[in-house]
């Protein structure tokens, strides 16, 4: 080999071992490259797959500041609602008993007492106190039942449940929380086999709620479709989250008996249908007229005269009851249901003054029942029709107080209701079909003396509606349905030219002023036939129609007669009903006496 070729080789082979040497840390280069991908992988591997162990903040949760605070847990669900923590004692408001544990509490702001009623004895609580009494017995607790911090009322759970179907169970640890069970029944359990955690959302990620161990028994609640590894629960500690199905081991039922029972309200119920007429009586005078109206009538079984008034906001009441008329409808074999009614003084008297003070809601109750007692009466026909939404649960606490009193007395309690309509839902015709004997639907009024426009006073169709809406609250066997005996007689006068240059652009323009007034049958058939108006019927409304001009107006009538009224009579055997009233003695013509006889015989 030649001297240039070994020069060549030697030259050759340092190139390689140079770039044997450039190479190496190429290759480590890559191969760290390579390790830092693969530990980043398995990071985000195990972080993909491997469950958190972050924990949910429990007043996040909850949805609670620190304090006395305690959120509550509602049957399955946790709320929006407070309860508070006083002297470790669980409170809630009188708004949160009264919407969401027991209506039939009553809480009296303005003398500060607490009232339970039962068929036949009121139970009373004073605020601060840790007595209560049971009519006139006084009972004593460890803890105080009622207190109030400012404006709101406060009433203990242990109290509540006294008079309720519910179970409590209030938990301190970590955060204040309430679980209270109203609902009772069977549930459905699950066990947990192996120590697990119970997840805010249903995924390995999502925040722990609390944990479990192996035996306890979770309240199963849903099976969520989209998270099919998953099972919704409650905790016995009152979480509501997720756990895996992993974890839960065999099912179960739990079953739940209510520690009370609501006690049942006897009622008076007569063994016949009840046709039943109410006697306007103004002044004493006018209570010699019974015996002309009895005359009149066929098969009458009750007459509720209009006898006592409210006459100031203390409870106290006038009375134009009569020893002689009682008397004479009783050797009748006639029933006597007296009506109290708020229209006499309604410029002076307030129904909510009256009624939301214990005071003189029981002196009113205890007025009523002297007079019933005094004058031999059969019953007490409720009549205030000035109800707002304001004295909506006074009034309801009022029919509950008067009904014991004529429990134990043996007189029939009614009350008298407009026909149902969402203005007019707060008179609670549910509890009114529970406490009293008797609910009345005053099925007329439909177009009504300052109404806007002429109409019917009582189209067949709106009175059915009426006692279909009524019988979805109270029993049939309660329910009596009044028909008028009266009709309006419409008129329809041009506007002047000042009064239409007074219209709002905003309102609906009526180019007419509508008034009207109420007659008897027989008194506007006459005024009909006087003016030679025609008689329709009219199938919509289920009466005759007639409509006349007369010095440059429009009168429209809707007629009641024989033919309007059986058509509301024959709802009473339709629909089972308690029986049939009228308003009101006088304005009727004999005839119709024989068309009810039919639905009531």
């Amino acid at each position: 080999m030649t001297a240039k070729k070994r020069r060549r080789k030697r030259r050759s082979r340092a190139k390689r071992n140079n770039d044997r040497r450039q190479l190496v840390p190429v290759l480590a280069a890559v191969l760290l490259i390579v390790i830092i991908l693969i530990v980043m992988l398995i990071n985000y591997l195990v972080k993909k797959y491997s469950p958190s162990d972050e924990r949910m903040d429990l007043y996040t949760y909850f949805n609670l500041e620190q304090g006395d605070q305690a959120a509550i847990i509602l049957e399955d669900e946790l709320t929006e609602l407070r309860a508070r923590i006083i002297d470790g004692e669980a409170y809630v408001t009188t708004d949160l008993l009264y919407e969401y544990l027991n209506s039939r509490f009553y809480w009296d702001a303005k003398e500060n007492l607490l009232l339970y009623t039962t068929p036949t004895e009121i139970i009373t609580a004073e605020v601060g106190s840790n007595e209560y009494s049971v009519a006139k017995t006084k009972y004593t607790e460890d803890y105080v039942p009622v207190k109030v911090d400012g404006d709101t009322a406060y009433v203990a759970l242990k109290y509540i449940q006294k008079y309720t179907a519910m179970e409590f169970e209030v938990m301190t640890e970590e955060v204040n929380r309430v679980h209270i069970l109203r609902n009772f029944g069977t549930v459905d359990t699950i066990s947990v086999k192996k120590d697990a955690r119970v997840r805010f959302e249903p995924n390995i990620k999502s925040p722990i709620l609390t944990d479990v161990v192996k035996g306890d028994i979770l309240y199963v609640l849903s099976s969520d479709e989209e998270a099919e590894e998953w099972t919704r629960v409650r905790t016995g500690n009152g979480f509501i989250g997720y756990i895996r199905n992993k974890y839960l081991g065999e099912t179960g039922q739990e079953t739940k008996e209510p520690n009370y029972e609501d006690p049942e309200y006897a009622s008076i119920k007569k063994d016949y249908i009840i046709n039943m007429a109410w006697h306007q009586v103004t002044n004493a005078d006018a209570n010699n007229t019974v015996l002309e109206a009895i005359a009149k009538t066929k098969g009458l079984t009750t007459i509720s005269p209009t006898w006592f008034f409210l006459s100031d906001n203390d409870g106290n009441i006038e009375s134009l009851a009569s020893q002689t008329y009682v008397n004479y409808c009783h050797q009748n074999g006639i029933e006597v249901w007296a009506l109290v009614e708020d229209i006499a003084h309604k410029d002076t008297i307030v129904d909510y003054e009256i009624l939301s003070r214990t005071s003189s809601r029981q002196r009113l109750v205890n007025n009523l029942i002297a007079k019933a007692i005094e004058f031999d009466l059969d019953g007490l026909n409720i009549d205030l029709e000035f109800i707002s939404a304001e004295s909506a649960k006074a009034y309801v606490q009022f029919i509950r107080e008067l009904s014991i009193m004529c429990r134990l007395n043996g007189i029939v309690l009614s009350v008298d209701n407009y026909v149902p309509a969402d203005h007019n839902l707060f008179y609670d015709r549910k509890e009114q079909g529970i406490v009293a004997d008797y609910v009345v639907i005053m099925g007329y009024d439909e177009h009504y003396a300052t109404s806007p426009e002429a109409g019917s006073v009582a189209s067949i169709d709106w009175v059915r509606k009426g006692i279909e809406n009524t019988l979805e609250e109270v029993p049939a066997e309660k329910v009596i349905n009044a028909v008028p005996f009266y009709t309006r007689l419409w008129e329809e006068r041009p506007k002047t030219e000042e009064e239409l240059a007074e219209e709002s652009e905003s309102e609906e323009f009526v180019p007419y002023v509508v008034t009207s007034r109420a007659y008897g049958m027989d008194t506007i058939e006459q005024i009909v036939a006087e003016h030679g108006a025609e008689k329709t019927w009219n199938d919509e409304c289920g009466q005759y129609y007639a409509e006349y001009e007369a010095d440059g107006n429009t009168y429209k009538v809707w007629l009641e007669d024989e033919e309007s009224i059986e058509q509301k009579a024959a709802l009473i055997r339709e629909y089972n009903l308690a029986g049939i009233s009228a308003w009101k003695l006088g304005f009727e013509r004999q005839d119709i006496w024989d068309i009810i006889l039919r639905y009531v015989n």
